[in-house]
């Protein structure tokens, strides 16, 4: 199963438009093209903020309370792996050792994060789970046509009148279109509508190829 893992680190952090007091970390793909972005609460996004920013609270947080208490009785976190994904949650599992004994152990993907941040321990997840939620550059530029995918942007729905972008009116546009929405989303680095975009346009490509 080793062979069908990818290694994630940490890219990013923003402010999410679709959940209202939640926050959109980003995942990337070591070594290759794909990002994911995982929605996370506010206490886990500011754990994460601080430790990418090198503060140190004048008091430990949760996380760092659990990073001192391992460490004090010689345990150490080997890896997080993010297993599966499933009706928009990711779920993580953390592989603890005291050198004679591996604990695995559920976790929050947020907290796994944190925890891991804080110990250098490597991120991992399954190529499957990249290919499904991940999104690339790469995906959205023709491989014959020169033109600009920024041109004639189209419009994401107005957030004051639907909480998120996944509305019929984003339904109904065309492969082009969306193929130009998602390039202007991840331009400006707004991953977690660029996801959700990213979905109805493979679900769009997916119909388009099966009626061929």
């Amino acid at each position: 199963m080793r062979e069908n893992r990818v290694k994630l680190q940490v890219v990013g952090l923003s402010y999410s438009h679709i959940q209202t007091g939640a926050y959109a970390l980003i995942l990337g793909q070591v070594d290759g093209p794909y990002k994911i972005p995982v929605v996370i609460g506010p206490t886990e996004a500011q754990s994460i903020a601080l430790r990418m920013e090198g503060i140190n609270p004048p008091r430990p947080l949760t996380h760092d309370l659990f990073n001192a208490m391992v460490h004090a009785f010689g345990i150490q976190l080997t890896e997080v792996f993010i297993y599966r994904f499933e009706d928009g949650i990711f779920s993580s599992e953390l592989t603890f050792t005291d050198g004679e004994r591996t604990i695995v152990l559920d976790s929050r993907t947020s907290d796994a994060i944190a925890i891991a941040m804080r110990t250098g321990a490597p991120i991992y997840t399954t190529r499957e789970i990249v290919e499904n939620t991940g999104f690339t550059m790469e995906q959205i530029s023709g491989d014959d046509d020169d033109s600009n995918p920024f041109e004639d942007e189209i419009d994401l729905p107005d957030d004051s009148t639907e909480p998120g972008v996944n509305t019929p009116r984003l339904e109904n546009y065309t492969i082009e279109e969306l193929e130009r929405t998602l390039a202007r989303l991840i331009e400006n680095e707004d991953y977690e509508q660029a996801a959700v975009v990213n979905d109805i346009l493979k679900k769009k490509r997916d119909a388009a190829s099966s009626s061929e």
